[in-house]
């Protein structure tokens, strides 16, 4: 059913690109007919399409705490802000993105933190671990970028000394270059990696899927998006 009313969307040539399908009100985020074509195969994944699917993970989360853990999602564009500033790193720049008022919560509050990376053409993934007090990358192409993982770690230590927290040394948290992933045989489905390693983990799971479940997860991801819904 889900291949089937999927593939029925996408070949509605009539619907021009700029159509809105999708208009989530808590973030303001709208997916057009041509941002829903990144879900076909052999596509790369775009910002809207990605930062959706995670603001639909916390409400997941909201609606039936209980069966998830507590975790914060940042959008694609939070890391190239904390890292673009002189000698790579702003706090300033996304110190405000954090607050209580807007959050309802503080980050050390969490289990985990999710952080997309976007390396030109190539989604990367790092968590927050703050539960077991350790910083992770995970990279679908199998890379290791450590340089992530210790801009994070400085980042999180000045966010909870500026949010009023009890004061941590996160700079000597373990840092995980995790190499125990499915990898992507292919040069488009970092992104999908990426999101369905920010969904396994949200849920404690282990990375339980392979390449060949890509098709699958980017026509289940689409329904999601239309019903604005993750389940």
């Amino acid at each position: 059913m889900i291949v089937r009313s999927f593939f029925i969307l996408l070949n509605m040539k009539m619907m021009k690109s700029h159509e809105i399908l999708v208009r989530h009100e808590p973030s303001n985020i709208v997916i057009s007919w041509g941002d829903l074509q990144c879900l076909r195969p052999g596509a790369w994944l775009n910002d809207e399409v990605i930062n959706l699917y995670l603001e639909l993970l916390k409400e997941r989360e909201r609606r039936e705490p209980e069966k998830f853990l507590k975790c914060h999602f940042f959008n694609t564009f939070f890391f190239e802000k904390l890292a673009n500033g002189k000698n790579g790193y702003d706090f300033e720049a996304v110190r405000r993105w954090t607050t209580k008022k807007k959050l309802g919560y503080t980050l050390i509050e969490c289990d985990k933190v999710f952080v997309p990376i976007h390396k030109k053409k190539h989604w990367c993934l790092a968590v927050i671990n703050i539960k077991d007090e350790t910083f992770q990358y995970l990279d679908s192409l199998g890379g290791k970028d450590i340089h992530v993982l210790e801009v994070l770690a400085r980042y999180l230590m000045e966010e909870t000394r500026d949010k009023g927290d009890t004061e941590i040394d996160s700079t000597s948290w373990k840092k995980e270059l995790v190499d125990d992933l499915p990898l992507q045989k292919n040069g488009w489905d970092c992104g999908m990696f990426m999101i369905k390693y920010t969904d396994f983990y949200s849920r404690g799971l282990k990375l339980c899927f392979s390449q060949e479940n890509m098709d699958y997860f980017r026509k289940k991801t689409a329904k999601e998006i239309l019903r604005r819904r993750v389940e």
